[in-house]
């Protein structure tokens, strides 16, 4: 969809944020949500956030109701899933020791329980080691394998990691110990040695399954090895199969947490993952739900917002295995205790996070002083951050800034790690797999949006300098793009819980479907006040005709969002924000959770 040809929505060329407001349907778009609600007979509401996603009439029905028969492919269609498979199903019949190795991050530890529980109902003997983000690092490392092997591993499988492990690999064949890689990161063209490299992202796999999570991969490996199992007679001697569609819970709360598109595949795996996490049938998901006070019925947001940070608080600022033993626990009582932890643990890295955003900010605002708004990659450091909040200062720094970001924690010896976020239209990690074949790092890569990177003494300034040069282009391009893209007007007594109920059959809502977004015109901002403890911003808007809806900005009352907010209770303003349901005391009322705002012309 062509965003030069959209109009200005209500007249919006710079708002609160500073970026123009546009109608998310062009003019194509428009007949296609025609076409759509005459055809499909669907609410004029979905047509336009079918059409606005490109959904074709013909693909209507599909996109909203994706099934796993339509949707799941053949799991050989990825480049050496087959001796994957049958390397998998040989660990089993033999009872093989299986050390899994994982990310530390939400992927990381679906990816490690899906597999492990796998494994160990098909009679193999898995074990699966999550590094120490501080001590370890990112990936497969020597020590680690040695320890593995030590214990009488046979068959190392990494999960969400390993795909450019060249020389810990090195030392596990060194060992006798066979390697299998399921993996989702951008690969370069020469590839470990190993006994299967599964990953979409390989320049020689042809699948178009790209934009699977590691889990996803994870999933179809458990397919593929679970045929080959039938194939060998092996669940018709032990009378059952596992049931690998209860595992969908896992491989959904992966794919949201790790932010890959929600298209094709990844919307029947979220959508069915959701319908079996409602059931709560996992211990360890129903315990996490319950310390995170999440009401109601499962939605996708709750993936992201709510139980995906408290699961990666351990690989951030704790222990790394408290994600996946949670995931993988049958005991109730365990199941609590880890989910205690966690919930203890978020509320830790909520407050160093909180502390080194404010120091960030600070030092990306002494770089504008000085360089103008001429900065295309922010580059903020320092040795009092913790590197596993590092992800996370980088990503409020992009959101504050709109510009990719990168935040390093400095180490004793004049090294750093370090992580950064991107902005739509910059592939972040590409360049940073660029540094490191220039010699300006010692390791890194990552996603279009996200990267890693670890860096010598002395590789800061060049790192950045690179960045900077490399990218110049790309954010300039992309900033020019940059609009808030509306789908549609409402009016403070058209949010209800009916219109939610229409807006979710056209769900789930992610990366590459975004959540709809809607401008409230012309609405009072009646009240508006900082509250909680993480200086969130709660309005009341009010229309013409007296009706009244609430919301809130989270995390801005020091933003400028929030400041903007508080700067004009009393007065008349269009508001953008998405919808959320909200439950209170029996009652179901609509609440915004606003996104920008700006004065009517």
């Amino acid at each position: 969809m062509s965003l030069s040809h959209t109009r200005a929505f209500l007249g919006v060329t710079r708002s609160a944020l500073g970026r123009p407001w546009r109608d998310r349907l062009d003019m194509p778009g428009l007949g296609r949500a025609e076409a759509l609600s005459q055809q499909e007979g669907l609410s004029d509401i979905v047509a336009r956030l079918l059409a606005a996603r490109d959904v074709e009439p013909a693909e209507a029905l599909r996109f909203l109701e994706p099934k796993l028969r339509d949707l799941l492919p053949d799991p050989s269609v990825l480049t050496e899933m087959a001796p994957a498979a049958a390397r998998l199903a040989r660990a089993a019949v033999t009872g093989e020791r299986v050390a899994i190795f994982g990310d530390y991050d939400v992927d990381g530890a679906c990816s490690s329980a899906l597999l492990s529980g796998f494994l160990q109902e098909a009679g193999a003997r898995p074990r699966i080691h999550i590094p120490d983000r501080l001590i370890e690092g990112y990936g497969p490392n020597s020590e680690a394998i040695r320890m593995l092997a030590g214990e009488g591993a046979t068959l190392l499988v990494t999960v969400d990691c390993g795909t450019t492990s060249d020389e810990p690999f090195a030392e596990a064949r060194r060992l006798g110990l066979d390697i299998v890689v399921l993996d989702h990161h951008q690969a370069p063209e020469r590839l470990p040695a190993v006994e299967a490299l599964v990953n979409p992202n390989r320049q020689d796999d042809l699948s178009g399954l790209g934009h699977l999570c590691a889990a996803g991969v994870v999933f179809l490996a458990l397919v593929a090895t679970s045929r080959e199992l039938r194939r060998q007679g092996v669940w018709a001697k032990r009378g059952a199969e596992p049931d690998l569609l209860a595992a969908l819970d896992l491989v959904a709360l992966a794919t949201v947490a790790d932010v890959v598109p929600l298209r094709g595949l990844n919307r029947a795996f979220v959508r069915q993952g959701i319908a079996m996490m409602r059931a709560r049938t996992r211990p360890g998901l129903a315990a996490l739900m319950d310390v995170a006070g999440l009401d109601g019925p499962v939605q996708p947001w709750h993936l992201g917002f709510l139980l995906g940070p408290r699961i990666n608080a351990g690989g951030r600022i704790g222990d790394a295995a408290l994600g996946a033993r949670l995931l993988l626990t049958s005991d109730e009582v365990e199941a609590k205790t880890i989910s205690a932890e966690l919930n203890r643990l978020n509320q830790e890295r909520q407050e160093i996070e909180r502390q080194a955003v404010l120091e960030a900010v600070s030092q990306a605002e002494h770089e504008f002083a000085g360089a103008g708004e001429d900065l295309p990659v922010l580059l903020a450091a320092s040795a009092d951050w913790h590197p596993g909040i590092v992800g996370l200062v980088a990503a409020r720094l992009k959101e504050r800034f709109r510009r990719p970001a990168f935040a390093l924690a400095l180490n004793g010896e004049g090294g750093a790690t370090g992580s950064g976020r991107s902005i739509a239209g910059v592939d972040l990690g590409k360049a940073v797999r660029a540094t490191v074949e220039a010699g300006l790092a010692v390791k890194g890569g990552g996603h279009a949006m996200a990267a890693g990177v670890t860096l010598a003494q002395g590789q800061a300034s060049a790192f950045h300098a690179f960045l900077t040069e490399q990218l110049a282009r790309d954010v300039a391009g992309a900033s020019e793009a940059e609009a808030l893209l509306v789908d549609a007007a409402l009016s403070a007594g058209g949010a209800t819980p009916r219109l939610l109920a229409e807006i979710d059959k056209a769900g789930p809502f992610g990366a590459g479907s975004p959540e709809p977004v809607f401008v409230f015109p012309a609405h009072r901002l009646t009240d508006a006040l900082t509250v909680g403890a993480g200086g969130h911003v709660r309005i009341k808007l009010r229309s013409g005709d007296g009706a009244s809806i609430s919301g809130i900005a989270f995390r801005a009352a020091q933003e400028p969002l929030g400041q903007a907010l508080l700067a004009a209770r009393g007065e008349s303003v269009h508001l953008a924000a998405t919808l959320t349901l909200n439950r209170w005391g029996g009652n179901e009322t609509a609440e915004l959770r606003i996104l920008d705002l700006a004065r009517p012309v």
